[in-house]
């Protein structure tokens, strides 16, 4: 009670009320700060698809993202289907990080003002870096999540923090399954070990109830969806590593090249590392026995995230450890040091104002590097529901061109009574026209990552997947648009399946005829 005054104190209600409308704001109007049309739209149609009855794994490939395309159909329904609703589901989740990560710092009694700052910081490097739903960005963020109710729950000792332990990690994990599952490989057998040796048994039985419970839910959902169990098997769990093995194998670093790349974050672990390795080693040791649990769980938990990074090779998104370290930094060195405190709240804005320019402003992360922002068109040129939506995209320098494209797209989509199938990179085109256009995956990337391709040991059961959706939607058609070739279903299906013709230079269709491998006309 009394730490819910504390926490509810007038000046701590206005920082949080703050924190709220800021890091929801700022994700606002910097997801919309143009698009890389694959990856900002990852899950806007296959959200849709779930208000139409249509589930991952049952009518498309999933390799990623199962649950957020749930979140995201919750998010359509209550919201609309538009683009604002979209990306208010990013900054709803980039809100919670960053009141949560104020509520953390408080709960170490770090200066009230301190703690704002470092969330402040935190907000602006946390979710604005992609802007929009991202798979990525949601399994790290649920797993911070995760390893904040962790650290409360053993600062605290309170159930319902071992309660949300599993539940947010399950969640990470159906978000994407790394970086989530590096995190809990290391962060379980911790929590367990603690448990044991405090003897805090309850608290054992509490986590694993909680983490039961949910899994039933969730697998509830998946039967009344009509998910099949090995469907779901088959595509998260087992046909991912078959990519991942590849990477593996190709993996090069450079040590030069890796400690430049994560520099910052290095030197904000640094002082961390160095205070508590000599408090392990030295007589007076660590004042509270937890301290090290605290500070080995945040280590572990960037470690892991710097690893993720390493292998997947995608743009780098984990800048906000910045902040988070070093207001862990701040909290182990006390209120004696305070030069030093002044140097790394400092190193932080620096750190912060670096990677917001380059990620937020620049959209590297999107791969807009380079365009000129000021030629973006507003997205409602194209349709109402992208309103808010500066459309720029790295494939057009001149967006005009690409909007002038999409419009022809739309209107030879629309005029197609017939059932269809759309195959390209353009997820957002099922939404504005409110048709269900069938796609079997939901990107198509060209290098396995997304559906497996010939010589992938799944590639049949992606095969059989794409025939029993052309049979069961009774598909008349097929459109396919740049940089969709044929190969990408001729490779599946056999082109005497198929009368291609050529509309214009970005788009074909491929209307079905009978054939041994569709034999249902």
């Amino acid at each position: 009670m009394n730490r819910l005054k504390i926490l509810f104190s007038n000046k701590e209600f206005l920082m949080i009320i703050f924190l709220i409308l800021f890091s929801i704001l700022f994700n606002q109007y910097y997801g919309s700060r143009g698009v890389f049309p694959h990856d900002s739209f990852s899950h806007f149609e296959t959200g849709y698809r779930i208000l139409l009855g249509e589930f991952p794994f049952k009518d498309y490939w999933v390799v990623s993202g199962p649950f957020i395309d749930y979140l995201q159909g919750l998010f359509f329904l209550i919201l609309g289907t538009n683009w604002q609703s979209y990306v208010f589901h990013a900054s709803v989740i980039n809100c919670l990080v960053t009141v949560a990560t104020f509520i953390l710092l408080r709960n170490f009694n770090l200066n009230i003002f301190y703690s704002f700052i470092y969330s402040i910081f935190f907000s602006i490097l946390a979710y604005p870096s992609s802007g929009t739903p991202f798979v990525d960005h949601h399994s790290t963020f649920f797993s911070l999540l995760g390893i904040y109710a962790l650290i409360l729950g053993i600062k605290n000792n309170k159930k319902h923090y071992w309660i949300f332990f599993p539940i947010f990690f399950i969640f990470a994990f159906l978000s994407k399954q790394v970086p989530a599952s590096y995190i809990i490989l290391f962060i379980l057998p911790i929590s367990i070990f603690y448990l044991i040796r405090k003897k805090k048994y309850h608290f054992i039985k509490i986590t694993f109830l909680s983490g039961v419970l949910i899994s039933l839910i969730l697998i509830i959902i998946g039967y009344i969806s009509g998910i099949d169990l090995l469907s779901f098997m088959e595509q998260y769990i087992f046909y991912p590593p078959s990519i991942g093995e590849s990477r593996i194998e190709n993996l090069k670093i450079s040590l030069p090249g890796f400690l430049n790349h994560f520099k910052f974050i290095f030197i904000a672990l640094f002082p961390l590392v160095y205070i508590n390795l000599k408090r392990l080693f030295s007589r007076s040791g660590y004042s509270n026995n937890n301290d090290f649990y605290y500070f080995l769980i945040i280590f572990i938990f960037s470690a892991c995230l710097i690893f993720h990074q390493v292998l997947t090779k995608n743009q780098t998104f984990i800048f906000f450890l910045v902040p988070l370290i070093t207001a862990f930094s701040h909290i182990y060195i006390g209120k004696v040091k305070n030069l030093f405190n002044y140097f790394i709240i400092i190193f932080c804005l620096f750190v912060t104002l670096k990677y917001h320019l380059r990620f937020n402003e620049g959209r590297k992360f999107h791969e807009l590097t380079g365009v000129d922002f000021k030629l973006a068109i507003k997205a409602e040129k194209i349709d109402a529901k992208l309103k808010g939506l500066k459309w720029i995209s790295p494939q057009y320098k001149n967006p005009k061109t690409e909007v002038v494209l999409l419009n022809q797209i739309k209107k030879i989509l629309k005029n197609d009574r017939r059932n269809i199938m759309v195959l390209g990179n353009y997820p957002f085109l099922s939404v504005i026209l409110e048709k269900n256009f069938s796609s079997t995956t939901r990107w198509h990337t060209f290098d396995g990552t997304d559906y497996p391709q010939i010589g992938n040991k799944y590639y049949s059961s992606y095969k059989d997947l794409f025939i029993k959706v052309l049979k069961e939607k009774k598909i008349k058609v097929i459109y396919s648009i740049t940089p969709i070739k044929n190969s990408n279903i001729y490779d599946y299906i056999s082109k005497d399946c198929f009368e291609e013709t050529k509309i214009n230079e970005n788009v074909k269709s491929y209307e079905l005829k009978f054939c041994n491998d569709l034999n249902f006309f």
